[in-house]
């Protein structure tokens, strides 16, 4: 699987390591979940407006045609 190397400060990293300790996850498993939560989160938000956008200027679109 690819991978990717990220930086962290030396607060950012033991803030991480806290966080993975609490949850008793791995930092590379807490760090990946973050990464794709945001991901997906910006696609469905995306997807909202956009859906948004239609439902509002519907009956303008149905006049235009």
């Amino acid at each position: 699987m690819p991978g990717l190397n990220v930086r962290f400060t030396e607060e950012e990293l033991e803030a991480l390591r806290e966080r993975a300790d609490s949850e008793g996850t791995s930092m590379q498993s807490l760090a990946h979940d973050a990464v794709v939560r945001a991901i997906s989160e910006r696609s469905r938000l995306f997807e909202d407006a956009a859906a948004h956008v239609l439902g509002v200027s519907g009956e303008l679109n149905r006049r235009l045609a």
